[in-house]
């Protein structure tokens, strides 16, 4: 299956979740806003201290971690794209009056950031082989490093969840085997996340210096 098929896939099931849950984080295929903010607290850990960071949201959905980040220990100038028209476009519409950011669905438009993150872009592979799928992933992973400058993390569903409860149209992942990819592509200083109780793991990828 090609990338355009796949791309075309995810376009179709996320704006018809968007149509039936709305911006939620149902509306995205998380169960709560609860869990998705843990999600996102793992993935921020890749910005180490409270300096002033960009940041590039691959698979931003309706923009629920551009609200997540108008905490005060953050500060950071966001773009987000998600292959979904229907979801950019939601997200324009709800942050259109806030400051530092943008939303969009042609991927192009993405510069290279600080950082670059993906949640959940991983999980949902629907009719797609696991062969497949995987490729598709380790290329997306590739575009993540393309568009960081000190650093990138991405979830995904692990191989250590209960075989009784994983579901067909979702995609599992091996986190050692994402690990050593990583390592021996991207970086040496890579981190791995297993440890916060849902059924995925989250990788942290630090580029360049030491102070990243």
């Amino acid at each position: 299956m090609t990338r355009d098929t796949i791309l075309q896939r995810v376009d179709r099931y996320y704006s018809g979740r968007l149509a039936q849950h709305g911006a939620s984080a149902p509306g995205v295929d998380w169960n709560s806003v609860e869990s998705q903010e843990l999600r996102f607290s793992q993935l921020l850990k890749i910005h180490q201290d409270r300096s002033r960071f960009s940041l590039n949201d691959y698979g931003c959905g309706y923009g629920a971690l551009y609200s997540y980040l108008q905490q005060p220990r953050y500060d950071c100038s966001y773009r987000g794209f998600d292959v979904s028209d229907a979801m950019a476009a939601r997200a324009e519409e709800l942050y259109s009056s806030s400051p530092s950011h943008g939303f969009s669905s042609n991927e192009t438009t993405l510069e290279p950031a600080d950082y670059c993150v993906a949640s959940g872009i991983f999980n949902v592979k629907m009719e797609c082989s696991a062969d497949s799928w995987e490729e598709y992933m380790l290329d997306a992973i590739g575009r993540l490093a393309r568009l960081s400058r000190r650093g990138f993390a991405f979830n995904v569903l692990s191989t250590y969840s209960d075989v009784e409860r994983r579901r067909d149209d979702l995609f599992y992942a091996d986190p050692c085997r994402l690990f050593d990819h990583c390592k021996r592509q991207y970086s040496d200083r890579v981190a791995l996340l297993h440890d916060y109780g849902l059924y995925e793991f989250t990788v942290l990828v630090r580029l360049g210096g030491a102070g990243g």
